[in-house]
């Protein structure tokens, strides 16, 4: 899939990013997260990233013990820079924007905090091939979509079957990827995944481990 007309390229990537925290929540590149921002920090920093160049990095919080605010925890060191596609204001103060994935970066370093929100030097080098957009994920269609089922029904999820099938194989892997409930760890793998055939590997392996596990907790029940 080719990058937006809108996109930057890749000598266009900041040298710093404002990061967004958040454990759990996956963007990847082409991927479309829709976010509700409501915190005064991340309304700044939204309303900076407006001004600018719209490139906000979703990144994850490491786990932490004691109950520590996700916003404060160190970060993982690859998240990824999505760039605001859209935006509406509501009568309650807060943004309802939808972020789509540009590229991935790693933290180099940590810089000072601008009005309450985070920012780091990226370094875009290991990710440019982001940009160029990778259509070939090797996928056994039939295979996902069986374990998929079987997942989703272990999760209570329902889903549109005739819009998944119908779906391109890049896309699929990647909204999958994003929208399946996989632990925050198993999020940073599939973000980390050298290529979307490997990142499609990975899911149907971590499918298959969810749907056993569930499996076997409810042997063991009987």
């Amino acid at each position: 899939m080719s990058p937006g007309p809108f996109d930057p390229s890749f000598d266009e990537l900041p040298a710093t990013l404002p990061v967004f925290p958040l454990p759990g929540v996956l963007l990847l590149p082409q991927g479309k997260l829709p976010l509700n921002i409501f915190e005064p920090r991340y309304l700044n920093m939204t309303r900076d990233a407006l001004a600018t160049d719209r490139l906000i990095g979703m990144i994850q919080p490491k786990p932490a013990d004691g109950g520590m605010d996700a916003g404060a925890r160190c970060l993982y060191r690859i998240g990824c820079a999505g760039r605001i596609t859209q935006f509406a204001e509501t009568d309650d103060g807060r943004f309802l924007i939808t972020l789509t994935g540009v590229c991935r970066f790693a933290v180099d370093e940590e810089i000072a905090s601008m009005r309450g929100y985070r920012r780091v030097i990226a370094d875009w080098g290991p990710f440019s091939g982001d940009l160029e957009g990778d259509s070939e994920a090797d996928l056994d269609r039939s295979l996902l979509v069986s374990r998929l089922k079987q997942y989703f029904d272990t999760q209570g999820i329902t889903a549109d079957w005739g819009v998944i099938e119908q779906t391109p194989d890049h896309r699929l892997v990647t909204t999958l990827a994003m929208v399946c409930p996989f632990e925050s760890s198993e999020k940073q793998a599939l973000l980390e995944c050298e290529s979307l055939k490997a990142r499609a590997s990975m899911m149907l392996a971590l499918l298959d481990m969810a749907v056993a596990g569930t499996n076997g907790g409810d042997h063991a029940r009987h």
